[in-house]
């Protein structure tokens, strides 16, 4: 079983489809096949996304929502000490992975083979940082944003530079063959994920590694981003309404930031 986030080619939320048969390579993980496109056309996006009838009791998968908020000419810079309100209360009383969504997240990662507790999502890492003496780690006003964002609601949030992202956006099992540039011992490399593994990539390659646990360094947002695309995707028991919560709340600060910026935000439907 194969299923697929796919992003429109302006990098806003399309559709969740489930299709059979073998992986895709990075070169075609853009392109939709004939049979892709009439499993698209008989898919359920009511509440999140579904699979084939057929395929239903032999392959569950997570109901999984996505949101997108696009933004274009923002103004970007250095980390300040603050990136934002003060969130960190919100966390308090709790340890990160009892939040239910990232609860949530870890048993669907855990069904994607991986290891929840040695591969964090963002959301959860982060909130870990902020209950010790560490921290929010400080990157530029942008990230900082988006982190403070995820650990406040608790939901991971991912940030991309759409100048320098190719072609669609997608949520795939990674074939193991997806380039995937990094950083390694302050050099910058290229990696290649698990076959199988839960990816985000466009066409040239892999954005983020398993979900939203590492995040590569082409599409990354730097200090000089002017266009990007922040992606939230939620899965039950967060609500529709808690999902769009966290997107308004996104929204708010790029234009506190950036008053002149152009920002788009699609929903789910």
């Amino acid at each position: 079983m194969k299923w697929t986030i796919q992003y429109s080619m302006r990098h806003r939320i399309r559709r969740y489809c489930a299709a059979s048969g073998p992986p895709r390579t990075a070169r075609s993980c853009g392109a939709r096949s004939p049979q892709r496109s009439e499993i698209l056309s008989r898919g359920k996006a009511a509440d999140g996304p579904d699979v084939h009838p057929r395929r239903r009791r032999k392959h569950p998968r997570p109901r999984l929502q996505p949101l997108a908020v696009e933004a274009r000419s923002l103004v970007n810079g250095p980390a300040t000490t603050t990136a934002g309100p003060c969130w960190t209360r919100r966390l308090v009383g709790r340890a990160p992975h009892e939040a239910p969504h990232l609860a949530a997240r870890r048993d669907t990662c855990t069904a994607f083979g991986a290891k929840p507790s040695r591969t964090r999502n963002s959301a959860e890492a982060l909130a870990r940082r902020v209950l010790t003496d560490a921290g929010l780690p400080r990157i530029n006003l942008l990230v900082d944003l988006y982190n403070a964002i995820g650990v406040a609601h608790p939901i991971p949030v991912g940030g991309e530079d759409t100048d320098r992202m190719n072609g669609t956006m997608q949520l795939v099992r990674s074939t193991g063959q997806e380039p995937f540039a990094t950083v390694a011992g302050s050099e910058e490399t290229v990696e290649h994920p698990e076959p199988g593994e839960a990816v985000r990539c466009d066409d040239e390659g892999v954005t983020c590694r398993r979900w939203n646990w590492r995040q590569g360094v082409r599409t990354r947002l730097t200090e000089e981003s002017v266009n990007g695309v922040f992606l939230l995707e939620r899965l039950a028991p967060m609500t529709i309404g808690e999902l769009e919560a966290a997107g308004a709340e996104l929204v708010e600060w790029p234009k506190k930031l950036s008053p002149g910026a152009r920002i788009t935000v699609d929903t789910p439907e």
